[in-house]
């Protein structure tokens, strides 16, 4: 892990030749990590999953991160798939739109038989979600995954829609990867590969949230590159279980449910399989 810090420009006076076309990426893995004893219940769970994150739900999502983030939408594409998950890709920009047409209405002052005339800054800015929920064919885990990513161009910043997208998802695995990619140039024609202070993303990472998680950084700094991993701190097996609570279990039965779980977190947050 490198040590050494950026010198970023965040200078509210400096004056660009022409738009900030800095590229930044804050990119997602969230993981709900679920027991369910019988085949029924595993079935019930992707159901339930399907339901509760389907292609509308994640749309709504996205378009608050959309505007947390003080962006325009220009194009919303969305699908849910059989037998599960779903994906939506949000075409954004941090421009004005002057003269973009309202959808089911035509462009202000277009004239009749004359094309429409779009002035909207589209800066190769987009948000996407998708989802895969899974079972094991086993053992009783079920976990859901979605993956999401949010890439900005221009003074927008990701990072403001971070404890929004947190809270959005149950979620008990987060793995967070924020990147700061390309080059703007001043007015002298200096590059400037950064253009705002971030040391890492667990500074702007919410104090109710903070206290919640374990996290752990991996930051390469001279590359502009910023990688935070989550795991919530408290373990209570009610939350994980589907169909059926802790009370209707065996104590013994319950600790190995509990083992189970624990183990499925660890291999998901250290990216690695674990031996028993």
């Amino acid at each position: 892990m490198a040590k050494a810090r950026t010198k970023p420009t965040n200078n509210p006076k400096l004056k660009l030749l022409g738009f900030n076309n800095l590229t930044k990426s804050l990119s997602f893995n969230i993981y709900d990590i679920c027991y369910a004893r019988s085949r029924e219940h595993q079935q019930e769970y992707i159901e339930y999953i399907d339901e509760a994150y389907n292609a509308e739900r994640l749309t709504h999502i996205l378009t608050e991160v959309a505007n947390i983030i003080g962006a325009n939408i220009l194009n919303v594409a969305r699908q849910d798939y059989d037998p599960q998950g779903a994906s939506v890709t949000m075409l954004i920009s941090e421009g004005h739109l002057d003269g973009l047409p309202t959808p089911g209405k035509p462009a202000p002052g277009k004239a009749k038989g004359k094309k429409d005339s779009v002035v909207a800054h589209l800066d190769k800015s987009h948000i996407t979600v998708h989802t895969y929920p899974e079972t094991h064919p086993d053992n009783g885990i079920s976990t859901f995954r979605a993956d999401i990513d949010v890439s900005t161009c221009g003074k927008i910043s990701p990072l403001k829609a971070l404890n929004y997208l947190i809270k959005s998802f149950e979620s008990d695995i987060v793995v967070m990867d924020y990147r700061v990619r390309g080059f703007t140039r001043n007015v002298r024609g200096m590059k400037h590969f950064i253009d705002h202070q971030v040391d890492s993303i667990q500074n702007f990472i919410a104090p109710d949230l903070g206290d919640k998680y374990q996290m752990v950084d991996v930051n390469v700094y001279q590359e502009y590159i910023f990688h935070t991993k989550m795991r919530l701190k408290e373990m209570d097996l009610e939350n994980y279980l589907f169909g059926e609570g802790v009370s209707e279990l065996p104590p013994r039965e319950a600790r190995r449910i509990r083992d189970r779980v624990n183990h499925e977190i660890m291999e998901i947050f250290y990216g690695k399989n674990i031996q028993r």
